[in-house]
């Protein structure tokens, strides 16, 4: 026997936690960074399905409690840490630049841990997020990027670093983000796929 959970509810977390490894290792091993860029939006699709493939299963409530705190666990990696390598690898290296990422990981995992306890005792659905979800990263910063093409280096890294900052405030405010539900699910899923093919294809 081992311990965890390894049945289909949680298929969608792990595969994205796989992704976003995957991505760390392609951010630092590969001279084209749009390939961790994809493994980034992968597993912010992932993450966008995780939890109706896991509503749609059979779960104690233990197993509730697990994917809960399992989701969290795999936002660090995927939307914290792996921006934070493509982020050092597209050339944001200075000194100011690391006290930035301090700042980007610590309000991100600040807010993972105030959402899960903000949530914990709820039974209604949630009808919006309070603060920006870090899961966001996943296309913000792939859109953010694309600025590269269009823009030299020295506009596009002070106005890529000002997206960075702009994001972990808005992760931190107490502002209302409405939860994506029906159809946004998939004009989420059609706009993933449309940067997946600019990322493998154009760039």
């Amino acid at each position: 026997m081992v311990i965890g959970k390894w049945n289909k509810s949680v298929i969608l977390t792990y595969a994205g936690l796989l992704t976003a490894v995957l991505g760390i290792f392609l951010a630092f091993t590969q001279e084209k960074i749009n390939y961790a860029f994809c493994c980034l939006m992968v597993a912010g699709v992932c993450d966008l399905f995780d939890g109706m493939v896991a509503r749609r299963c059979k779960r104690t409530e233990e197993e509730k409690m697990f994917g809960i705190e399992l989701d969290s666990l795999v936002d660090v990696v995927s939307f914290i840490a792996l921006p934070i390598c493509i982020f050092i690898n597209i050339g944001l290296t200075n000194i100011w630049d690391i006290v930035i990422f301090m700042i980007f990981a610590l309000i991100g995992v600040a807010r993972l841990a105030y959402f899960n306890i903000d949530t914990a005792d709820s039974e209604k659905a949630i009808k919006y997020y309070i603060g920006l979800p870090v899961t966001y990263t996943a296309l913000i910063f792939p859109l953010l990027y694309l600025l590269r093409l269009p823009l030299e280096d020295k506009i596009f890294i002070p106005v890529f670093t000002a997206g960075i900052v702009i994001v972990s405030v808005l992760e931190i405010l107490k502002i209302k983000v409405i939860k994506p539900k029906g159809i946004w699910y998939g004009i989420f899923g059609i706009l993933a796929i449309a940067m997946l093919v600019i990322y493998l294809v154009v760039i």
